[in-house]
């Protein structure tokens, strides 16, 4: 699975995985957080979320990474927001108000371009990436966000009944990426109604990653 895999999802509009609403997640557990009014919340691989509307809407600032920009004028546009343009090492960043968003390939984004991080929300990053760069990723958003703690939401599902994404990342999988920087706590797991596109059981895992400061 390359770039052009989730670009030509954006071109065809065939974005079946955008949510019309917020995550009942995200309205539930991210008080756990403890984040006070005007903190930043990086959003990696954001697509046009309405969890972002919901974060704003609380008064944090957001910065987020997109790599489609039909994904990110699309956002912009049901925000009501005129963005300005500037071109930047990373690629175009989209800005208005308390909204930011760069366009382009997360693993070129560095931390000074994001700049100091209060905490990330992980909705759908993690497990829209395979397994070979799950890895990479988890270890980049670490580096670049200096290990800010995170909300992330995972799926469990038997990886074998089907293929993703979105991919399966189970308990020992998450700790394996995480507990060198993190205490990991699981919140809720709720299953999936229907189960996963049909084929099989699936649950939905919320997650609360505290720094661990050494």
């Amino acid at each position: 699975m390359d770039a052009s895999f989730w670009l030509d999802k954006w071109q065809r509009n065939e974005t079946g995985f955008h949510a019309a609403e917020p995550h009942a997640f995200l309205l539930r557990h991210f008080p756990a957080v403890n984040l006070v009014a005007g903190a930043h919340v990086f959003v990696p691989l954001c697509g046009k979320t309405v969890d972002i509307h919901w974060l704003l809407a609380q008064g944090f600032r957001v910065t987020g990474s997109e790599l489609s920009q039909i994904a990110v004028e699309s956002l912009f546009q049901d925000l009501g927001y005129k963005p300005e343009i500037t071109l930047t090492d990373y690629g175009p960043c989209y800005s208005a108000g308390p909204l930011r968003v760069f366009v382009g390939d997360i693993f070129r984004l560095d931390a000074t371009s994001v700049g100091t991080v209060d905490a990330i929300y992980d909705r759908a990053a993690l497990i829209a990436l395979p397994r070979h760069m799950r890895q990479l990723y988890a270890a980049h958003v670490v580096q670049i966000t200096h290990a800010a703690r995170q909300l992330l939401v995972c799926l469990d599902y038997d990886q074998t009944r089907r293929a993703g994404p979105p991919f399966s990342v189970d308990e020992r999988e998450l700790r394996a990426l995480y507990a060198g920087h993190y205490t990991l706590t699981e919140l809720e797991a709720e299953a999936v109604p229907g189960g996963l596109k049909g084929i099989c059981p699936a649950q939905e895992v919320v997650w609360l990653l505290s720094p661990k400061r050494l």
